[in-house]
């Protein structure tokens, strides 16, 4: 049994079959009949093939972005839209920090223990002295940290099929 036949492909693809697809490409430059997804306009006229996909007669721009599977009805990341753009985001990150009425005892997660202990009053005498201990929030002691949320990548361009 030919498995592509019974898939209605042929052995070869023909470059006309993908026109619009975007394709991990390694090199700065698309080659001769491609261009770059980086939300470039198109003539239409030009390329009527690629204007099926596109009728805009703009290109996504891919550029620094991920692409990821719609979702289809599946609830995973429900109410989007093909070819909608969406934010960064991360997982909440969550810990607490426990106390007696001097100081702090225990800590969790992204909190710790600065060490910085001082005595403050609430007035000239001494009679209201509250011992303070400082905590601080890291996310970095939970998880990596860089100024942008992302994951494990390497870096191609996206280019498509101009026909």
């Amino acid at each position: 049994m030919n498995v592509l036949a019974n898939l209605g492909l042929s052995d070869t693809l023909k470059i006309a079959d993908i026109v619009g697809i975007p394709l991990p490409w390694p090199q700065a430059t698309p080659p001769a009949g491609w261009l770059k997804c980086n939300g470039q306009a198109f003539d239409k006229n030009a390329f009527p093939k690629l204007a099926q996909v596109y009728p805009g007669g703009v290109l996504p721009d891919l550029r620094g972005e991920f692409i990821r599977g719609w979702d289809d009805g599946r609830g995973v990341d429900s109410n989007r839209s093909l070819l909608s753009l969406q934010g960064d985001a991360i997982r909440n990150i969550t810990g607490f920090v426990s106390g007696a009425f001097v100081g702090f005892d225990a800590f969790q997660g992204a909190f710790f223990d600065t060490g910085s202990r001082y005595a403050t009053t609430s007035s000239a005498s001494l009679a209201g002295v509250n011992m303070n201990d400082d905590f601080a929030f890291d996310a970095s002691r939970v998880v990596p940290t860089a100024n942008e949320n992302r994951p494990r990548n390497i870096a191609f361009s996206y280019i498509v099929r101009a026909a």
